[in-house]
Protein backbone atom coordinates (compact mmCIF):
# COMPACT_ATOMS: atom_id res chain seq x y z
CA UNK A 1 0.00 0.00 0.00
CA UNK A 2 1.05 3.50 -0.90
CA UNK A 3 0.35 6.85 1.29
CA UNK A 4 -1.99 8.87 -0.96
CA UNK A 5 -1.37 11.94 0.97
CA UNK A 6 -0.38 14.98 -0.77
CA UNK A 7 3.06 16.30 0.49
CA UNK A 8 4.11 19.83 1.17
CA UNK A 9 8.05 19.01 1.71
CA UNK A 10 10.43 16.97 1.91
CA UNK A 11 14.03 16.07 3.66
CA UNK A 12 17.18 16.83 2.24
CA UNK A 13 19.16 13.85 3.95
CA UNK A 14 22.65 15.86 3.48
CA UNK A 15 25.81 13.47 4.14
CA UNK A 16 25.45 12.71 8.18
CA UNK A 17 23.19 11.93 10.62
CA UNK A 18 25.46 13.32 13.13
CA UNK A 19 24.55 17.03 14.49
CA UNK A 20 28.34 17.50 14.81
CA UNK A 21 29.43 16.07 10.97
CA UNK A 22 26.38 18.29 10.25
CA UNK A 23 28.04 21.34 11.66
CA UNK A 24 31.61 20.36 10.08
CA UNK A 25 30.27 19.67 7.01
CA UNK A 26 28.28 23.52 6.79
CA UNK A 27 31.49 25.20 8.00
CA UNK A 28 33.25 23.24 5.21
CA UNK A 29 31.23 24.10 2.56
CA UNK A 30 30.58 27.77 3.74
CA UNK A 31 34.68 27.56 2.96
CA UNK A 32 34.46 26.76 -0.40
CA UNK A 33 31.16 28.58 -0.97
CA UNK A 34 33.35 31.90 -0.28
CA UNK A 35 36.36 30.82 -2.07
CA UNK A 36 34.06 30.09 -5.54
CA UNK A 37 32.44 33.57 -4.79
CA UNK A 38 35.24 35.66 -4.08
CA UNK A 39 37.56 34.37 -6.82
CA UNK A 40 34.50 34.35 -9.54
CA UNK A 41 33.08 37.80 -8.48
CA UNK A 42 37.07 38.80 -8.92
CA UNK A 43 36.93 37.87 -12.29
CA UNK A 44 33.88 39.58 -13.20
CA UNK A 45 35.39 42.64 -11.61
CA UNK A 46 38.68 42.39 -13.15
CA UNK A 47 37.13 42.23 -16.79
CA UNK A 48 34.50 44.95 -16.66
CA UNK A 49 36.83 47.28 -14.81
CA UNK A 50 39.99 46.90 -17.60
CA UNK A 51 39.64 47.93 -20.73
CA UNK A 52 42.44 45.59 -21.96
CA UNK A 53 40.26 42.85 -21.53
CA UNK A 54 37.75 43.75 -23.81
CA UNK A 55 37.86 40.53 -26.57
CA UNK A 56 35.18 38.20 -26.90
CA UNK A 57 36.97 35.56 -24.75
CA UNK A 58 36.69 37.89 -21.94
CA UNK A 59 33.47 38.71 -22.45
CA UNK A 60 32.19 34.89 -22.87
CA UNK A 61 34.51 34.46 -20.00
CA UNK A 62 32.66 36.95 -17.24
CA UNK A 63 29.12 35.70 -18.27
CA UNK A 64 30.91 32.37 -17.40
CA UNK A 65 31.48 33.08 -14.17
CA UNK A 66 28.34 35.02 -13.74
CA UNK A 67 27.21 31.46 -14.05
CA UNK A 68 29.09 30.00 -11.87
CA UNK A 69 28.30 32.41 -9.25
CA UNK A 70 24.47 32.15 -9.46
CA UNK A 71 24.41 27.90 -9.95
CA UNK A 72 26.76 27.53 -6.94
CA UNK A 73 25.00 30.14 -4.62
CA UNK A 74 21.44 27.88 -5.53
CA UNK A 75 21.80 24.80 -3.71
CA UNK A 76 24.73 25.79 -1.29
CA UNK A 77 23.82 28.20 1.02
CA UNK A 78 20.26 26.26 1.69
CA UNK A 79 22.59 23.51 2.56
CA UNK A 80 24.98 25.55 4.76
CA UNK A 81 21.73 26.66 6.68
CA UNK A 82 20.53 23.47 7.07
CA UNK A 83 23.30 21.87 8.03
CA UNK A 84 24.34 24.63 10.69
CA UNK A 85 20.40 24.60 11.87
CA UNK A 86 19.76 21.30 11.62
CA UNK A 87 16.60 21.19 10.00
CA UNK A 88 16.84 19.50 6.63
CA UNK A 89 13.29 20.22 5.48
CA UNK A 90 12.35 22.13 2.00
CA UNK A 91 8.84 23.12 1.42
CA UNK A 92 7.97 21.56 -2.14
CA UNK A 93 7.39 25.58 -4.06
CA UNK A 94 11.50 26.01 -2.56
CA UNK A 95 12.49 22.52 -4.19
CA UNK A 96 10.82 23.60 -7.82
CA UNK A 97 12.95 26.57 -7.41
CA UNK A 98 15.81 24.89 -6.27
CA UNK A 99 15.33 23.05 -9.42
CA UNK A 100 14.40 25.60 -12.23
CA UNK A 101 17.45 27.81 -10.88
CA UNK A 102 20.04 24.53 -11.21
CA UNK A 103 18.51 23.72 -14.24
CA UNK A 104 18.32 27.16 -16.16
CA UNK A 105 22.08 27.63 -15.09
CA UNK A 106 23.46 24.47 -16.00
CA UNK A 107 21.81 25.02 -19.28
CA UNK A 108 23.18 28.50 -19.56
CA UNK A 109 26.56 27.37 -19.15
CA UNK A 110 26.61 24.67 -21.46
CA UNK A 111 25.45 27.04 -23.94
CA UNK A 112 28.44 29.77 -22.95
CA UNK A 113 31.08 26.59 -23.26
CA UNK A 114 29.60 25.51 -26.93
CA UNK A 115 30.15 29.44 -27.71
CA UNK A 116 33.30 29.68 -26.44
CA UNK A 117 34.93 27.04 -28.42
CA UNK A 118 33.10 28.40 -31.19
CA UNK A 119 35.70 31.30 -30.44
CA UNK A 120 38.38 29.53 -29.98
CA UNK A 121 37.81 27.69 -33.60
CA UNK A 122 37.53 31.04 -35.28
CA UNK A 123 40.51 32.67 -33.79
CA UNK A 124 42.63 29.02 -34.65
CA UNK A 125 40.63 28.60 -38.20
CA UNK A 126 39.68 31.55 -38.83
CA UNK A 127 42.29 34.60 -37.87
CA UNK A 128 41.59 37.02 -40.57
CA UNK A 129 37.84 36.65 -40.51
CA UNK A 130 37.75 37.26 -36.72
CA UNK A 131 36.98 40.58 -35.65
CA UNK A 132 34.12 40.12 -38.44
CA UNK A 133 32.58 37.21 -37.35
CA UNK A 134 33.13 37.67 -33.17
CA UNK A 135 32.04 41.33 -33.43
CA UNK A 136 30.37 42.70 -30.20
CA UNK A 137 26.34 42.62 -31.71
CA UNK A 138 27.02 38.36 -32.14
CA UNK A 139 28.40 37.89 -29.20
CA UNK A 140 25.86 39.62 -26.96
CA UNK A 141 23.41 37.55 -29.68
CA UNK A 142 24.97 34.30 -28.65
CA UNK A 143 25.32 35.08 -24.73
CA UNK A 144 21.81 36.26 -25.29
CA UNK A 145 20.51 33.06 -26.76
CA UNK A 146 22.41 30.79 -24.12
CA UNK A 147 20.50 32.49 -21.67
CA UNK A 148 17.06 32.47 -22.81
CA UNK A 149 17.38 28.57 -23.72
CA UNK A 150 18.60 27.95 -20.51
CA UNK A 151 15.55 29.54 -18.89
CA UNK A 152 13.40 28.17 -21.28
CA UNK A 153 14.57 24.71 -20.70
CA UNK A 154 14.58 25.05 -16.95
CA UNK A 155 11.52 26.31 -16.80
CA UNK A 156 9.94 23.78 -19.26
CA UNK A 157 11.79 20.70 -16.81
CA UNK A 158 10.51 21.92 -13.61
CA UNK A 159 7.04 22.14 -14.79
CA UNK A 160 6.95 18.90 -16.18
CA UNK A 161 8.79 17.45 -13.11
CA UNK A 162 6.01 19.28 -10.33
CA UNK A 163 2.92 18.20 -13.10
CA UNK A 164 3.62 15.00 -11.15
CA UNK A 165 2.24 13.82 -7.39
CA UNK A 166 4.63 12.93 -4.44
CA UNK A 167 3.10 11.02 -2.01
CA UNK A 168 5.66 8.14 -1.37
CA UNK A 169 8.37 9.24 0.55
CA UNK A 170 9.44 12.64 1.72
CA UNK A 171 13.21 12.10 2.36
CA UNK A 172 15.72 12.88 -0.68
CA UNK A 173 18.97 11.33 -0.17
CA UNK A 174 21.01 14.33 -1.78
CA UNK A 175 21.52 17.69 0.06
CA UNK A 176 19.78 19.27 -2.92
CA UNK A 177 16.65 18.71 -4.72
CA UNK A 178 17.48 16.96 -7.44
CA UNK A 179 15.22 14.88 -10.29
CA UNK A 180 15.76 11.06 -10.16
CA UNK A 181 15.08 11.49 -5.88
CA UNK A 182 11.67 13.48 -7.06
CA UNK A 183 10.80 10.60 -8.91
CA UNK A 184 11.74 7.58 -6.71
CA UNK A 185 8.66 9.34 -4.43
CA UNK A 186 6.39 10.46 -7.04
CA UNK A 187 3.03 8.60 -7.12
CA UNK A 188 1.92 9.49 -10.91
CA UNK A 189 1.00 6.85 -12.97
CA UNK A 190 2.48 8.21 -16.27
CA UNK A 191 6.20 9.70 -16.44
CA UNK A 192 5.59 10.55 -20.53
CA UNK A 193 5.83 14.44 -20.03
CA UNK A 194 9.04 13.89 -17.75
CA UNK A 195 10.63 11.57 -19.97
CA UNK A 196 10.09 14.08 -22.54
CA UNK A 197 11.91 16.67 -21.14
CA UNK A 198 14.47 14.69 -20.04
CA UNK A 199 14.92 13.73 -24.38
CA UNK A 200 14.47 17.40 -25.19
CA UNK A 201 17.27 18.06 -22.50
CA UNK A 202 19.95 14.96 -23.77
CA UNK A 203 18.80 17.04 -27.75
CA UNK A 204 20.35 19.77 -26.73
CA UNK A 205 23.11 18.55 -24.77
CA UNK A 206 24.33 16.16 -27.41
CA UNK A 207 23.80 19.03 -30.14
CA UNK A 208 26.19 21.19 -27.63
CA UNK A 209 28.17 18.36 -27.47
CA UNK A 210 29.13 17.50 -30.64
CA UNK A 211 29.79 21.63 -31.85
CA UNK A 212 32.40 21.11 -29.48
CA UNK A 213 33.82 18.10 -30.94
CA UNK A 214 33.93 19.91 -34.55
CA UNK A 215 35.25 22.79 -32.96
CA UNK A 216 38.03 21.07 -31.78
CA UNK A 217 38.87 18.91 -34.67
CA UNK A 218 39.18 21.21 -37.10
CA UNK A 219 41.38 23.41 -34.13
CA UNK A 220 43.52 20.15 -33.83
CA UNK A 221 43.85 19.82 -37.41
CA UNK A 222 44.91 23.49 -37.65
CA UNK A 223 47.46 23.71 -35.13
CA UNK A 224 48.87 20.90 -36.13
CA UNK A 225 50.10 22.28 -39.06
CA UNK A 226 52.03 25.05 -37.46
CA UNK A 227 55.47 24.70 -38.45
CA UNK A 228 56.66 25.68 -35.00
CA UNK A 229 56.36 23.21 -31.49
CA UNK A 230 55.91 27.26 -29.88
CA UNK A 231 53.09 28.10 -31.79
CA UNK A 232 51.25 24.61 -31.46
CA UNK A 233 51.91 24.80 -27.39
CA UNK A 234 50.45 27.89 -27.15
CA UNK A 235 47.28 27.41 -29.17
CA UNK A 236 46.69 24.31 -27.33
CA UNK A 237 47.02 26.18 -23.95
CA UNK A 238 43.85 27.93 -24.85
CA UNK A 239 41.65 25.23 -25.70
CA UNK A 240 42.74 22.45 -23.17
CA UNK A 241 41.50 24.08 -20.04
CA UNK A 242 38.17 24.49 -21.86
CA UNK A 243 38.04 20.59 -22.90
CA UNK A 244 38.68 19.77 -19.44
CA UNK A 245 36.05 21.72 -18.10
CA UNK A 246 33.43 21.45 -20.30
CA UNK A 247 33.56 17.52 -19.94
CA UNK A 248 33.97 17.14 -16.03
CA UNK A 249 30.95 19.75 -16.40
CA UNK A 250 28.70 17.67 -18.90
CA UNK A 251 29.44 14.27 -17.53
CA UNK A 252 28.86 15.31 -13.56
CA UNK A 253 25.18 17.15 -15.17
CA UNK A 254 24.21 14.44 -16.97
CA UNK A 255 25.02 11.83 -14.00
CA UNK A 256 23.23 14.28 -11.56
CA UNK A 257 20.10 14.44 -13.82
CA UNK A 258 19.75 11.34 -15.79
CA UNK A 259 20.80 8.73 -13.47
CA UNK A 260 18.08 6.30 -12.50
CA UNK A 261 15.94 6.50 -9.45
CA UNK A 262 17.47 4.43 -6.66
CA UNK A 263 15.86 3.36 -3.59
CA UNK A 264 18.94 3.21 -1.72
CA UNK A 265 21.07 6.43 -1.06
CA UNK A 266 24.68 6.34 -2.46
CA UNK A 267 27.85 7.82 -1.70
CA UNK A 268 29.06 7.86 -5.48
CA UNK A 269 25.84 10.03 -6.25
CA UNK A 270 26.66 12.69 -3.67
CA UNK A 271 30.08 12.70 -4.44
CA UNK A 272 29.42 13.76 -8.20
CA UNK A 273 26.48 15.94 -6.62
CA UNK A 274 29.54 18.02 -4.73
CA UNK A 275 31.81 17.52 -7.67
CA UNK A 276 28.97 18.98 -10.05
CA UNK A 277 28.01 22.37 -7.88
CA UNK A 278 31.73 22.91 -6.83
CA UNK A 279 34.34 21.67 -9.00
CA UNK A 280 33.84 23.85 -11.95
CA UNK A 281 32.98 26.95 -10.32
CA UNK A 282 36.05 26.82 -8.59
CA UNK A 283 38.15 25.61 -11.64
CA UNK A 284 37.17 27.75 -13.84
CA UNK A 285 38.44 30.75 -12.16
CA UNK A 286 41.96 29.03 -12.08
CA UNK A 287 41.97 27.33 -15.32
CA UNK A 288 40.19 30.24 -17.88
CA UNK A 289 41.91 33.22 -15.62
CA UNK A 290 44.01 33.14 -12.89
CA UNK A 291 46.66 31.85 -15.54
CA UNK A 292 46.47 34.00 -17.95
CA UNK A 293 49.25 36.83 -18.30
CA UNK A 294 46.58 39.34 -19.41
CA UNK A 295 44.36 38.37 -16.43
CA UNK A 296 47.57 38.87 -13.93
CA UNK A 297 48.40 42.22 -15.17
CA UNK A 298 45.45 43.44 -14.80
CA UNK A 299 44.94 42.42 -11.59
CA UNK A 300 48.19 43.83 -10.90
CA UNK A 301 46.86 46.96 -12.01
CA UNK A 302 44.05 46.55 -9.42
CA UNK A 303 46.18 46.54 -6.73
CA UNK A 304 48.48 49.24 -7.65
CA UNK A 305 44.97 51.57 -8.35
CA UNK A 306 43.80 50.32 -4.82
CA UNK A 307 46.82 50.47 -2.92
CA UNK A 308 49.62 52.39 -4.72
CA UNK A 309 52.02 53.06 -1.73
CA UNK A 310 52.04 48.96 -0.68
CA UNK A 311 51.64 47.90 -4.78
CA UNK A 312 55.73 47.11 -4.26
CA UNK A 313 55.19 44.58 -1.55
CA UNK A 314 51.86 43.30 -3.04
CA UNK A 315 53.72 42.54 -6.34
CA UNK A 316 56.57 41.18 -4.95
Amino acid sequence: MTNNTRITEVILMGFSDVLELQTVCGLLFLVMYLAVIMSNFLIITLITLDLKLKSPMYFFLKNLSLFDILLVSTPIPKFIINSLTHNNYISIVGCAFQILLMTSFSAGEIFVLTAMSYDRYVAICCPLHYEVIMSSGNCVLMVGVSWATGVLFGAMYTCSTFSMHFCSSIVIPQFFCDIPSLLRISCSGSLMIIYISLGIGMCLCMSCFLCVVMSYFYIISTVLKIPTTKGQSKAFATCIPHLTVFTVFVATACFVYLKRPSDVPSITDRLFSVIYTLLPPALNPVVYSLRNSKVKCSLRRLQQNLCPRDSYYLTV
